[in-house]
């Protein structure tokens, strides 16, 4: 019988469970259209992707949003979209959650061997968990949405603990659930990712169909990269 080397999965969900890294785009772009900011390139927007909304939105708009110069809001009293001074991303996350949910009439899909993937690494009694960047809300509405939410022992997110690359959120997962970084292993689309893991001294494998090139991953060193869901039976 073949010995694992891992006790412990631990997944991103965006771009590495679900194909969602083209609506997150679409959305970011949709809102600084709306917002009438500068539109953020592609690669910009992927760079971003696994990180908490601020500070996601901190990267992509360092200046915040400058109400003042914003044609788009002179039509309303200068106090209407008040930012405090320690929150000044709030109306971005607001319109950035209304677009994303006006997409969200149909669910996001997961990839097409995820489920399949996930089911049989939990029949094989792998201890499975998530790393997120979503906010606590939109993890618990995409676990019930697919039905995944069964399989993870644990989660974290990016409104709990320090977001990626930070290594808190497995450290905090290893803590919990009482795992040596030695039998956990980190699976994501994005440099963030892969630097998480490296953080929190735990072996890493990069997907290489969401946010992150193959070339790109490369550079946070992870044991493997894969094409798609199903290749990670090889390495487990």
């Amino acid at each position: 019988m073949k010995i694992k080397q891992y006790d412990l999965v631990i997944f991103d969900w965006d771009g590495t469970l679900m194909d969602s890294i083209g609506k997150i785009i679409t959305c970011i772009e949709n809102m600084a259209k709306a917002l009438r900011l500068p539109i953020p390139t592609e690669s910009d927007i992927r760079d971003i992707i696994g990180l908490s909304m601020t500070e996601a939105l901190r990267v992509l708009f360092p200046q915040g949003l400058n109400l003042s110069a914003s044609s788009a809001y002179s039509q309303y009293p200068k106090n209407a979209f008040s930012q405090s001074e320690d929150d000044p991303y709030q109306q971005m996350r607001a319109e950035f959650k209304a677009q994303y949910l006006h997409l969200d009439t149909t669910p996001t899909p997961l990839f097409a061997q995820a489920p399949i993937l996930i089911d049989e690494l939990h029949a094989q009694g792998y201890q499975l968990a998530v790393a997120t960047g979503k906010a606590r809300a939109g993890l618990d509405r995409v676990f019930a949405q697919t039905g995944l939410g069964r399989y993870f022992v644990a989660s974290r997110c990016a409104d709990e603990v320090h977001s990626k690359p930070h290594p808190e959120m497995i450290s905090s997962l290893l803590k919990e659930l009482n795992i040596a970084p030695n039998r956990a292993l980190m699976v994501g689309d994005s440099l963030l990712d892969l630097t998480m893991a490296a953080n929190a001294g735990i072996d890493s494998i990069g997907v290489t169909y969401g946010a992150h090139s193959a070339e790109k991953l490369l550079l946070a060193g992870p044991i493997a990269l894969i094409d798609s869901p199903a290749q990670l039976l090889q390495y487990l």
